[in-house]
């Protein structure tokens, strides 16, 4: 026998309001309605849901526990029309991210966890990748963004790119190392330290190649390469080796990772941190509520950099 489940959640809201009245009010019914409801329901199930001449109506046992039934049928109709509204706004489901290893260990999975403080019922999928596998996964829809250092003029025309921070590599090292306690460093200077080589498939590698070349550096002797970032920073903070990183990678985990920036200038890449989308894509909402998010967040990221970079001029 099939039990119509809104007869169960009228039933249950006639019982909670105490009478067909009262429920027929709550519902935004008429009373006739209701009650025609009411007997539809009775001759289904073959006995009846109220005891006779009882005033306040008041249920048979069979009454009472269908009304409880139609009660988890209403609580659970009204969960499930949250998820959907929260999903509709973005507020829920499942997101696909990824990017290089070092942008996302160092800067974004910090945002990540404080966009999830605010939006707990965002699943965040996330893994890493270059250009090229990424792109792939983007076009095959097994990803729904990508966050990567690219140059405007190498973005594929199926894709959109929005940029979030411009390119800025520093030389890296741990805190308490010799080269931080001199305001001038030349080539002779460095040219003792070891240095950590990124993964060679990297375009950190190649700026790490570019920006040795611009200070006069064209060969370097590498002491350990091909970790992720953890093990990089790990390697600096015991060390006294030298790397190339993203400054934004370096200004948010150095008192985390005891580690900053030479004062030593060194050509920048030629290009931004972004958001790289497929066009013909259908993203989830959510989506769009975290490229706004990461927008805002690159944004005062970018402010704090250019404040403390014009408080140490001040200084200097």
């Amino acid at each position: 026998m099939k039990i119509d489940s809104e007869h169960l959640e009228i039933l249950a809201l006639i019982v909670e309001k105490g009478g067909l009245t009262e429920g027929a009010d709550a519902l935004g019914k008429s009373q006739p309605s209701v009650s025609r409801t009411m007997a539809l329901l009775e001759d289904r199930i073959g006995a009846p849901l109220f005891e006779p001449g009882k005033r306040p109506l008041r249920p048979t046992e069979l009454g009472e526990n269908l009304a409880r039934l139609g009660a988890r049928i209403h609580a659970l109709n009204a969960e499930a029309s949250r998820l959907v509204q929260n999903y509709r706004k973005g507020h829920a489901g499942r997101l696909r991210i990824a990017g290089t290893p070092i942008f996302i260990d160092g800067v974004v999975s910090t945002l990540i966890a404080d966009f999830q403080t605010r939006h707990p019922e965002v699943q965040i999928v996330q893994s890493y990748g270059y250009f090229d596998g990424l792109a792939a996964s983007l076009r095959n829809g097994t990803l729904d963004m990508a966050i990567v250092p690219l140059h405007q003029g190498s973005v594929p025309a199926d894709m959109s790119f929005v940029p979030l921070l411009a390119g800025r590599n520093v030389i890296a090292a741990r805190s308490g190392h010799p080269l931080m306690r001199r305001s001038t460093i030349t080539l002779a200077d460095i040219d003792p330290y070891p240095w950590i080589a990124p993964p060679a498939d990297s375009p950190l590698y190649r700026d790490l190649q570019r920006a040795l070349k611009s200070i006069g550096k064209e060969d370097f002797r590498v002491s350990f390469s091909g970790g992720t970032l953890a093990s990089i920073l790990s390697i600096l903070a015991g060390s006294d080796a030298l790397t190339v990183l993203p400054y934004s990678v370096v200004f948010l985990m150095r008192k985390m990772a005891g580690v900053d920036a030479l004062r030593l200038r060194v050509d920048h890449p030629d290009r931004q941190l972004g958001m790289l989308s497929f066009n013909a894509a259908s993203p989830p909402p959510s989506l769009r509520l975290f490229a706004g998010f990461l927008m805002d967040e690159f944004a005062l990221l970018e402010a704090r950099i250019q404040h403390e970079g014009q408080v140490t001029q001040r200084r200097g």
